[in-house]
């Protein structure tokens, strides 16, 4: 890459200014990352033991619960080390790994709410077809293709991210290696370039949310048409915990990219994206194991050590 040579390192920002405060936000992230590896193992893990589990919405919540834990990995470890050693530095190699990481992880996780979205739709507005919509194969395929989508999104923007030139310094806004913030460093016309790739994301990214959107404008009008309060119950413990993670995802992340700069500040802009980047993949199985009793009772099995009963 042409800017391998002149740049070594980046300097990313410090999550606080004194020794008490850094060793408080490492306790903090240890604390946030230990609870979203066991919860989320506990998802996996229950997901994969219960054979009751194996249907199509606990698959992707399996796969929703994998790219949780790859975006707690990519940025909370490295943070703890700053924290820990007092330092802000982060390698030319390894800033570029985290920005694929964190994109492949973060695009996976969007891609895979909305085809859990998808799943509630067909279970609730067309469960004589749910069977044919959502086999096993389909299943794997639709994972498969988000999988893929993330994959890609994140090669297009690292590789075009880091062949840019910069020369306005090395000190990156963030606790973490983002693109938006690597391309304020650049010097060159050509980070149009990548704008016009993040404007590309950003507009299928609000396709998949105008169809999250209006799928779950159906899904309540079929919910509120049932004349069973105890399957109106069991309908939205299965989507209310999906509506609450995607638009805590959104709002979070929309809010931390497109505020005024006028309301921005360095404290804001530090809450705004450990809320979106770790505190929410954290969040994830808290939502749903609250709603879901058949996840709840495969969890305490699993932790019990008991045998389920198929």
């Amino acid at each position: 890459m042409s800017n391998r040579s002149s740049i070594s390192h980046f300097l990313l920002l410090a999550l606080a200014d004194t020794r008490q405060l850094q060793l408080l936000h490492f306790c903090l992230f240890l604390g946030i990352s230990l609870a979203a590896l066991l919860a989320n193992g506990l998802i996996i893990s229950a997901v994969a033991c219960g054979h009751h589990l194996h249907t199509p919405m606990f698959f992707f919540l399996l796969n929703l619960a994998l790219t949780d834990l790859g975006c707690i990995c990519t940025t909370v470890p490295k943070a703890m080390h700053n924290s820990l050693w007092d330092t802000r530095n982060i390698s030319y190699s390894g800033c570029a790994a985290q920005v694929f990481l964190f994109i492949f992880f973060i695009s996976t996780e969007y891609s895979l709410l909305t085809v859990m979205c998808y799943d509630r739709y067909v279970s609730i507005c067309k469960p004589l077809h749910y069977g044919t919509l959502l086999g096993s194969r389909a299943c794997v395929h639709m994972a498969a293709a988000a999988w893929a989508s993330g994959f890609l999104n994140a090669l297009l923007h690292t590789a075009n991210t880091f062949s840019l030139p910069l020369c306005h310094g090395n000190a990156l806004g963030q606790f973490f290696c983002e693109v938006p913030h690597i391309l304020k460093l650049s010097c060159s016309k050509s980070y149009l370039r990548e704008f016009g790739l993040l404007a590309v994301s950003a507009c299928l990214g609000f396709g998949c949310f105008l169809f999250i959107v209006f799928s779950y404008v159906q899904i309540l009008r079929a919910v509120l048409r049932i004349p069973s309060e105890q399957r109106q119950h069991k309908a939205f413990s299965t989507c209310l915990p999906h509506m609450a993670v995607v638009f805590l995802f959104l709002i979070t992340a929309i809010f931390a990219h497109l505020k005024s700069p006028s309301i921005s500040s360095r404290s804001l802009d530090l809450t705004l994206s450990v809320l979106y980047s770790v505190v929410t993949p954290a969040l994830n199985p808290l939502i749903y194991s609250l709603r879901n009793q058949d996840l709840k009772d495969a969890v305490r099995t699993l932790m019990t050590g008991g045998v389920q009963k198929h």
